[in-house]
């Protein structure tokens, strides 16, 4: 899938009252494709939100569950409120390796909560500029036109050319012909330089890998 997104010409129209700052000049449109970029290209954190608040919500929900069966003198379904305050008092008597290595696991899940908060998700897609406008391109699609690529330039059936394309890395993954020996060097020079003539942002380095067992009549 890809979205090109054109840039409107000097004398257009103005747009409604809402967006005539942004689309009546050049500036403004720069601006608005560049957020309308950030929007295809970058994901809110909704889902990791939403799977913290669940376990928040459960985590709450039990806490007072056990304390309304503690009150009715009922047995606990997992541990009584009582047994989890004196295990919290005789936390400091434990062995100061436990309580340095549970410190320590607490400790990397707050950072990588607090990490992943601050930087933005990012979809599986990439931008590539072309003039006035700017093309939002799946990965899925690059991967497609580099395994087109690799399979020419290592003289292997497009069925066995591989590509999976992320955020900075292509890695093509090539499964020759037995008996028809694979030139590496040349098929990431052709991918390398396929690579540079999209200009995607951000760019995109190659890794190109030959499988040692080939397919008899591939």
């Amino acid at each position: 899938m890809s979205t090109t997104l054109t840039a409107p010409v000097a004398d257009a129209r103005p747009a409604a009252s809402g967006n005539r700052e942004q689309a009546g000049t050049p500036d403004g449109a720069d601006g608005l494709y560049r957020r309308i970029a950030r929007r295809e290209t970058h994901s809110p954190r909704s889902l990791l939100a939403i799977v913290l608040a669940v376990l928040l919500i459960l985590t709450l929900a039990w806490l007072g569950t056990e304390i309304v069966l503690a009150l009715l003198g009922a047995p606990a379904l997992l541990v009584a409120p009582a047994d989890m305050f004196t295990s919290a008092v005789n936390l400091v008597d434990a062995p100061v390796g436990v309580v340095a290595a549970a410190g320590i696991v607490v400790a990397l899940i707050g950072l990588v909560l607090v990490i992943t908060a601050i930087a933005p998700g990012r979809r599986a897609r990439h931008l590539l500029p072309t003039g006035r406008t700017v093309v939002v391109v799946d990965n899925e699609v690059i991967a497609s036109a580099l395994a087109r690529h690799a399979s020419l330039a290592g003289n292997v059936d497009p069925d066995n050319a591989t590509v999976s394309v992320s955020h900075r890395r292509a890695d093509v993954h090539l499964t020759p012909t037995s008996g028809i020996p694979v030139d590496q060097a040349a098929v990431i020079d052709d991918v390398s330089r396929q690579l540079e003539s999209y200009r995607l942002t951000p760019a995109v380095t190659a890794r190109v890998r030959i499988a040692e067992n080939g397919r008899i009549g591939a």
